[in-house]
């Protein structure tokens, strides 16, 4: 069969990568693509939000289904408009992405659906949001100022004073740092614990866990500095124990199940919890609904089992007669970011080593900002993201490191300390 991926990044490049490993698969396509998936997908010079256009490309090339990696084209309906001309795709409809591209739809379906999470106001106007810091009180203020629509990943500002909660809140719904999503914000109190990410997959009827991960959002080492997209992650994650996975399961996940229901959301595609776990209790910090960058760099290399076979269940609705196996492996990806990211930066720089690095056994580069022009070159923030599997984290680590060393690019940038919480907290599993 022919198989479409909507996307540019590294999480495109990596689904690739699975849907190139199905004995199922003949032809794999990749729009836009990037200097990655070009060695395994081919390509088409089609917009990305000419929805016309790319159904009437699937209909040419008898493309059997569509998988769309990201959260903009979801939010926008491509979903919507595939099946309205009866094609089959992955994701979920533009309604059910409001859980992503809305935070306070997303917020209120958490509020009305018993889904644990962080107490929370709504503000449409600056001088709203400013009032209200100022009456809050000065004893261990902390906030979380957020954009209310789609601002890839960056969108959250993490305050600890009321000036720094005033200077989000302009930089949001004043200075349109993140342009139309900051036509409302969230303020919410700011969480306590240690964060994860558990995806899964859901059917409207069913959801099946993924193997935990951990991002590391901010862009230096030891967690500081502005957001980004994404520095690298591990999984499994160690935070998400037993106990906690139970809590998840029951608290979030079968209470998302609910909710959709009794909301008459049809949603089947992939679910993302960005969890906060603090003493064993956990809260729910945002709804994705599309696979995680970089999470789904460390997590489908693990998956064991045939990833169309799943695709295509999620979408039949016959979720539950699937049995999902995962490589019990550690695996970590390392991004390799262009220097200045999340900031100003230069495009263009020849990178070297690629091939050298993805040589060596179990390790793969998947490339995100890309593209090939007498060589591989930078075209993004975010890189390429280096992944090893091994029997440990720590080997994983390693092996992740072994594989950047012999990467190089003028200006490049990486974090020095990818799971550095996993070896303080040991091993995981959701078993």
């Amino acid at each position: 069969m022919n198989v479409m991926i909507i996307g540019s990044g590294g999480r495109e490049h990596t689904l690739a990568w699975k849907l190139a490993q199905s004995p199922r698969v003949s032809g794999l396509y990749c729009i836009p693509g990037n200097g990655g998936t070009q060695g395994i997908a081919k390509s088409a010079d089609i917009a990305v939000n000419d929805f016309k256009a790319l159904a009437g490309f699937v209909k040419e090339k008898n493309i059997e289904f569509t998988v769309v990696g990201p959260e903009i084209r979801l939010a926008e309906g491509i979903v919507d408009y595939f099946m309205e001309e009866g094609l089959a795709i992955f994701g979920p409809d533009r309604k059910s992405a409001q859980l992503e591209g809305s935070k306070v739809f997303s917020k209120n379906f958490m509020k009305n659906h018993n889904i644990p999470t962080a107490k929370f106001e709504v503000f449409e106007a600056s001088a709203e949001a400013y009032s209200y810091i100022e009456k809050a009180g000065e004893d261990g203020f902390s906030v979380v100022v957020k954009a209310d629509g789609l601002a890839a990943g960056k969108g959250v500002i993490v305050c600890d004073s009321k000036q720094e909660a005033v200077a989000g809140v302009k930089r949001i719904m004043e200075a349109r740092e993140f342009e139309g999503a900051g036509d409302r914000i969230v303020i919410e109190e700011k969480l306590k614990g240690e964060e994860a990410s558990m995806m899964a997959f859901c059917d409207g009827e069913t959801i099946v866990s993924m193997v935990p991960s951990q991002d590391h959002k901010q862009v230096y080492d030891g967690d500081r500095g502005p957001n980004t997209g994404g520095m690298g992650a591990y999984a499994p994650a160690p935070v998400i124990t037993k106990e906690v996975y139970k809590k998840v399961r029951t608290r979030v996940f079968d209470n998302f199940l609910k909710g959709i229901k009794k909301d008459n959301i049809n949603f089947k595609g992939i679910v993302y919890a960005g969890i906060m776990v603090d003493k064993g209790e956990v809260n729910v910090l945002e709804f994705n609904v599309r696979f995680g960058d970089p999470e789904t760099q460390v997590v489908l290399p693990l998956l064991k089992t045939d990833i169309v076979e799943i695709l295509k269940a999620v979408m039949d609705g016959r979720l539950k007669d699937i049995d999902i196996e995962w490589d019990s492996r550690s695996c970590v990806c390392v991004v390799i970011a262009s220097g200045g990211y999340p900031g100003k930066y230069e495009k263009g720089k020849l990178i070297t080593g690629i091939a050298e690095a993805d040589s060596i056994d179990n390790l793969n580069v998947f490339q995100a900002g890309t593209r090939k022009n007498g060589g591989i070159k930078n075209s993004g923030g975010r890189v390429l993201g280096v992944t090893g599997v091994a029997d440990s984290l720590q080997g994983a680590i390693d092996l992740a490191y072994k594989g950047v060393s012999k990467i190089k690019f003028d200006d490049m940038y990486y974090r020095k300390d990818i799971g550095w919480k996993g070896i303080l907290g040991g091993q995981a599993s959701i078993s």
